[in-house]
């Protein structure tokens, strides 16, 4: 709305004094009509909604294991929000101040907070999580793992002495043998009673188990993203239109300054709910007599993922509510921030100077009616034919599709780190998820704000133009590579493990096998041990042979001894092996790790802003608000959507042992951390490198039509006092934007 509009509909008001105090009174005591309450409440919405978007990469890989997913089945989990978002996102252009936005992002908050419930939902409707195996059949304890040699049956019965030369009588029939004892394959604690109707009904049971189950959880939590994507789209786009719209034009950058700034910190806040949360027992509402003897260092340990969702939910929802009062319009900010008028003095009362008044009504781009151009006053019909003609023409631009290019590499760098970093560090430092998101959270996260507050300082302070804005472009991309080569010798191959991985000899591994064969260990259980001596890990105490224990399972902090180990592939034997996996030789390098990729990832951030400004100083002015977007478009569609799921992909490659959830393959259990390493550093590696490629051209693109244009000039004179003021009005008018 106008600020003509508005002063009609005020002058419209009863002239009355006594009428006119009352009406102002309530007009200030309403805080609803506030552009700045509207801005704090939009600061706290979009926290709150990135907080609950970012917390399932928290969590992607308790998820993992708590379902049985593969890193390419919640790499697409992560990025399904993107496919709702992207559908609707393109409509938000067409649609601007026709809605009542107010209300619509309200709406759109109230589904994002039902997405998150939902995505909390999988915990309720499934069975209880089984550390051990997935055998329902099976008890769920310590002693359950271990081996129990078969007992050899009592010898026959001495023979008769000889007979008599007489012999008497014998009998009819000769006495029975007494019947030998059954043979224990566990301790009586565990007895297993394996038979043909009982195999049959598990095999019945862990189908249903895992077929049905299986894909009702993972459903819902593909439809949980499919609605947060969707809630997500009239949030920021809406948000940022109104503020716009009925903040004073000098004070609107500094409220979408402040917008971003807490924006930002919602990441941050993601993976530190994450940290925290992870901290407790996944089954913390039904946890069994006697407490678990998992410890969050445990390989098997599932932190509690779906409280996250359920406290992000009611954190959207609180902050929804104050949008059903915001009108759908209120009366323009008459006033400019007191601050605001030493800084810009050349600004008038609106706020506009009269440079970039001068410039508008000169503008021959504004005079240009033959391009097809998105008008306030299309039908929806007419919006969706035109669309595709001003796509295809930015595309057409070179330094738009250059950088748009650059920014999608980017983004693809940053949506793979983000959804699987903390799993990196998990495996390759033998941390656990708590102490990677806490890492993440609180160094990676505020680095990369830094690096955006950075770029934007630079190009306010420095009053950039675009071919320094490619320069800032290059110089970041280019120490973000020097950073990430590091990457790729920060550290150590995988621990042996027994029958999985590792040098072991032939003869060692027949022996291994023959021993392990005596024990009929099950397959589908998973209690991993350490040998200390040679630092390597078996699958079970069954598969080392260990048949006692020591410790008390149930102490919860107390590390359990298996003892009496017959099958080591040390040798020794009668030895004793440490309940969990074994520790990483090379944990000294996470700090190192996090620094550099820390800094690499500030250094990428600081391309942000400049990006914007090449985006904005390169297309049309008609054109500005509609490239946004679609820039934000492509970088979804080519970025943010298949990203994670090519993260996924190559971290597969790296698994050396699939979990057997009954007969299937599910989550993986071991990686080769030299391969993961190289795959994912590398594929990282690969997009920054793409991003220095695109601004690298970007810079020769523009250094040569400044060239041309020197030589333009120099052949036609010197350029006129007006078209001076013209390209000035532009340079400044993008400026604002920014």
């Amino acid at each position: 709305m106008s600020d003509s509009e508005t002063e009609i509909k005020m002058s419209s008001k009863p002239e009355s004094k006594s009428q006119t105090e009352p009406v102002q009174k309530r007009l200030c005591s309403n805080l609803f009509l506030s552009i700045k309450v509207f801005v704090l409440c939009h600061s706290l919405l979009q926290l709150a909604q990135l907080m609950i978007s970012g917390y399932l990469k928290s969590s992607i890989s308790t998820i993992e294991k708590r379902f049985g997913l593969s890193s390419q089945t919640s790499g697409l989990l992560a990025a399904f929000n993107e496919v709702g978002n992207t559908t609707l996102i393109v409509f938000v252009s067409y649609f601007g101040s026709r809605v009542h936005r107010p209300r619509l992002i309200g709406l759109g908050a109230v589904l994002v907070a039902l997405a998150g419930l939902l995505m909390s939902l999988p915990h309720f409707i499934a069975e209880p999580y089984r550390f051990d195996h997935v055998d329902l059949d099976l008890p769920q304890d310590s002693a359950s793992s271990l081996c129990v040699l078969p007992t050899p049956p009592p010898a026959l019965p001495t023979p008769p002495p000889a007979l008599p030369t007489s012999p008497p009588a014998l009998p009819t029939s000769p006495p029975a043998l007494p019947t030998p004892p059954p043979v224990l394959t566990k301790p009586p604690s565990a007895v297993v009673v394996v038979s043909v109707g009982l195999k049959n009904r598990s095999n019945s049971s862990c189908a249903l188990y895992s077929e049905a189950r299986q894909v009702a959880v993972v459903g819902i939590m593909f439809l949980a993203q499919t609605l947060l994507g969707i809630g997500a789209v009239p949030i920021q786009p809406f948000g940022i239109s109104y503020i716009d719209d009925f903040a004073h034009p000098s004070n609107s950058p500094l409220y979408l300054g402040i917008l971003f700034a807490v924006t930002l910190i919602g990441p941050g806040l993601a993976y530190g709910l994450g940290s925290l949360m992870l901290r407790f027992y996944v089954d913390i509402d039904r946890m069994p007599e006697g407490g678990t003897s998992l410890t969050p260092k445990d390989p098997r340990w599932v932190g509690a993922w779906w409280l996250g969702f359920l406290v992000s939910a009611g954190a959207v929802t609180l902050t929804a509510l104050p949008y059903f009062f915001f009108p759908r319009e209120m009366p323009k900010e008459k006033q400019e921030l007191s601050f605001r008028k030493h800084i810009s003095p050349s600004l008038d009362d609106n706020g506009e100077s009269s440079l970039n008044k001068q410039g508008t009504r000169n503008s021959p781009e504004k005079e240009k009616d033959g391009e097809a151009q998105i008008a306030p006053d299309l039908t929806v019909i007419q919006f969706i034919k035109i669309f595709p003609q001003v796509l295809l023409r930015n595309l057409r631009h070179p330094i738009f599709l250059l950088v748009v290019l650059a920014q999608v590499n980017m983004s693809s760098m940053v949506a793979g780190m983000a959804t699987f970093l903390p799993k990196f560090l998990e495996r390759q430092f033998s941390v656990t998820a708590s102490f990677a998101n806490l890492l993440i959270g609180s160094i990676s996260i505020p680095a990369a704000i830094v690096g955006i507050m950075t770029g934007g300082i630079l190009v306010h302070r420095l009053h950039l133009g675009p071919t320094r804005c490619a320069a800032v472009g290059i110089t970041g991309g280019l120490i973000c590579v020097v950073f990430g080569l590091p990457l790729f010798f920060m550290g150590c191959p995988t621990h042996p493990i027994a029958n999985v991985y590792g040098p072991s000899s032939l003869l060692e591994k027949e022996d291994f096998l023959n021993c392990t064969q005596k024990c009929s260990c099950s397959k589908s259980d998973f209690n991993p041990v350490c040998d200390t001596w040679n630092r390597t890990e078996y699958l079970t105490p069954c598969q080392a042979g260990c048949t006692g224990m020591k410790g008390d399972p149930g102490a919860g902090q107390v590390s359990i001894t298996y003892t009496n180990c017959r099958c080591l592939i040390s040798g020794v034997k009668d030895s004793s092996v440490t309940s969990g996996s074994c520790e990483s030789s090379c944990s000294h390098l996470l700090l190192p790790f996090i620094l550099f990729i820390s800094l690499g990832g500030a250094m990428g951030s600081i391309t942000h802003t400049p990006s914007f400004m090449l985006i904005l100083r390169g297309v049309k002015n008609e054109d500005k608000s509609l490239a946004v977007g679609m820039q934000f478009m492509l970088q979804r569609v080519l970025a943010w959507m298949p990203s994670p799921v090519i993260h996924g992909i190559a971290i597969d490659t790296a698994c050396v042992f699939w979990a057997d959830t009954c007969g299937t393959r599910s989550v993986c259990r071991y990686y080769d951390h030299t391969r993961l390493r190289h795959r994912f550093i590398g594929l990282q590696f690969f997009y920054k490198l793409g991003t220095l490629v695109c601004f690298t051209l970007v810079f020769i693109i523009l250094r040569q039509q400044e060239k041309e244009a020197a030589r333009s000039r120099s052949q036609h004179g010197s350029v006129s006092q007006e078209e001076k003021l013209i390209l000035s009005s532009e340079k400044r008018s993008g400026e604002s934007i920014v």
